[in-house]
């Protein structure tokens, strides 16, 4: 990962990070682990002495979305392309995404038993999605406090870089036995599905993911501009779900 993120080398990762997104399983903690865990992040993340995030937040406390914040802007940084992630409502997104249904585990089964399972087995852990990317966030600053000496938000952009190499390649180890590969590739798989999803989930502000890739939108009729318009611009402005209401 170099200091400005290629775009392109970017958008290349959406259709094969699947192995490491939300479904990967890498690893699943005991459940009194994964509880203490969650705990731990809970009492980490009611900390709220750090500066007020730049947006109003439904799941994520002040030090959260510092994190959150300070991440997606690095892995989409602002240029003549787009806005940086956090003006592109990427941060929005995964705020209510973890407040929702999706954050809860509505639809997971979340019974155990909680043996360490294979990347073909879905998520295997007994912490919801919000928990485990509470626990996350708090693990990972403590890992940088410990390194460095503060947390993720207040490194400098060398250091952003070493720690998302780091958690992207499982080079970091968690105290406490919190998967790294499960976390990252959630966090990762949320920026992207914040980046280019529809607006009306917070993320893709203005559009901004869509007009980057040149993609119509909501509506599916253009399949005889595909060939018409291959290597070149889509002329119209995409449409998103608010649009056709």
């Amino acid at each position: 990962m170099s200091e400005h993120p290629n775009r392109r080398d970017f958008l290349k990762t959406v259709g094969t990070v699947g192995a490491t997104g939300i479904a990967a399983a890498v690893g699943a903690e005991s459940p009194a682990d994964a509880q203490a865990a969650a705990a731990q992040a809970n009492a980490v993340g009611r900390v709220l002495s750090d500066p007020a995030p730049s947006h109003a937040y439904t799941f994520l406390t002040a030090p959260e979305a510092a994190f959150i914040e300070a991440a997606v802007d690095r892995l989409i940084p602002a240029d003549d392309l787009t806005p940086g992630g956090t003006d592109c409502g990427v941060a929005t997104f995964i705020d209510r995404q973890l407040a929702g249904a999706w954050g809860s585990g509505d639809r997971m089964y979340m019974q155990g038993p909680w043996d360490k399972g294979v990347p073909t087995q879905g998520y295997q852990s007994p912490l919801t999605p919000a928990e485990y990317f509470r626990a996350g966030i708090a693990a990972t600053n403590a890992y940088c406090r410990k390194t460095f000496g503060k947390t993720f938000d207040h490194l400098d952009a060398k250091q952003r870089e070493e720690v998302l190499v780091g958690l992207s390649g499982a080079k970091i180890t968690f105290e406490g036995g919190l998967p790294v590969r499960t976390f990252w590739g959630t966090v990762y798989q949320t920026v992207m599905e914040g980046m280019f999803s529809d607006p009306i989930y917070g993320g893709n502000r203005d559009k901004a993911g869509w007009k980057l890739i040149g993609f119509p939108g909501a509506i599916a009729v253009h399949r005889e501009n595909v060939e018409k318009y291959r290597d070149k611009p889509f002329p119209n402005n995409p449409v998103g779900i608010a649009d056709m209401s």
